[in-house]
């Protein structure tokens, strides 16, 4: 993809405004006793566009979510998020900042409705107290209502209304996927993480999840940094890549850019492993 780049972002070569940095990861390693998981990665991620985080197994590309996401604290380096210097911070506190992400393995409530799973996307927009929604009266209950207006979008912007109320537990993997993307948007996230959304889907899952992650680009105006290893999928999604291999980055750029970087070329043949 060409670009024209411009000091508060870029043009993609389909006339798309990529904002300025909302995200930058300087100089980030991370250790795991004496194993370093990253080693002195440094990226940023721009308002509007989709950045990929790519490379083999084991390259450290889930661990760098987790630093972004708040699960794993580097030893080194620093995350900074829209112009200021992020400090360690919980999940939850991240959350609150307007970053959500999905996961490698499906983490939903298996018990429980899709509607409900999508409800708990909104948890930080509820403010009335565990006694105040029991009773389900006067602010708790006007609460509610508005948050499941808020669910009820997202359920038809994803075209899941028809297993609304089915258990989770009986949905097909995609379909499951797609529920874990629903949640996250509830949460109306100006960053969303997706970690291998599209992992053991087959060819018209991949179809229909690319296309609602342009949707929610485009639509949403989310900034979306995704992990995947289908690299047709990353190439026609993508407007930059970041690529790391053994925790350390080789290759940083377009897609074309990094379809034509050497270093990527030897790691995904192996070259680069011998």
């Amino acid at each position: 993809m060409n670009m024209t780049a411009q000091d508060d972002g870029y043009i993609t070569a389909d006339g798309r405004k990529i904002g300025p940095v909302m995200m930058e990861m300087k100089n980030i390693t991370l250790r795991f006793g004496g194993v370093k998981a990253i080693t002195d990665i440094s990226f940023d991620i721009r308002e509007g566009e989709i950045r990929a985080i790519i490379g083999p197994n084991g390259a450290g590309k889930s661990s760098m979510l987790n630093v972004i996401s708040g699960f794993y604290v580097p030893q080194e380096g620093e995350v900074w998020y829209k112009g200021a210097k992020r400090p360690p911070m919980k999940p939850f506190q991240v959350a609150r900042q307007g970053i959500a992400r999905t996961f490698q393995n499906i983490a939903l409530f298996e018990g429980m409705s899709v509607l409900d799973n999508v409800m708990t996307g909104r948890l930080n927009y509820m403010k009335t107290n565990m006694f105040q929604q029991g009773l389900w009266f006067g602010k708790a209950q006007r609460e509610e209502v508005e948050n499941r207006e808020s669910v009820e979008k997202i359920i038809d912007f994803l075209e899941i209304q028809s297993i609304r109320k089915t258990p989770v537990s009986r949905l097909p993997y995609g379909l499951k996927k797609r529920v874990e993307l629903a949640r996250a948007l509830a949460a109306e996230p100006t960053l969303l993480l997706l970690d291998e959304p599209m992992a053991g889907m087959n060819v018209e899952e991949k179809e229909d999840m690319s296309r609602f992650i342009l949707d929610v680009n485009d639509e949403f105006g989310t900034t979306i940094a995704l992990i995947e290893h289908d690299m047709g999928v990353v190439m026609d999604l993508s407007d930059r890549v970041v690529v790391m291999d053994y925790g350390k980055k080789i290759g940083d750029g377009s897609p074309d850019e990094v379809r034509n970087n050497q270093d990527v070329i030897d790691a995904y043949l192996g070259v680069a492993h011998d």
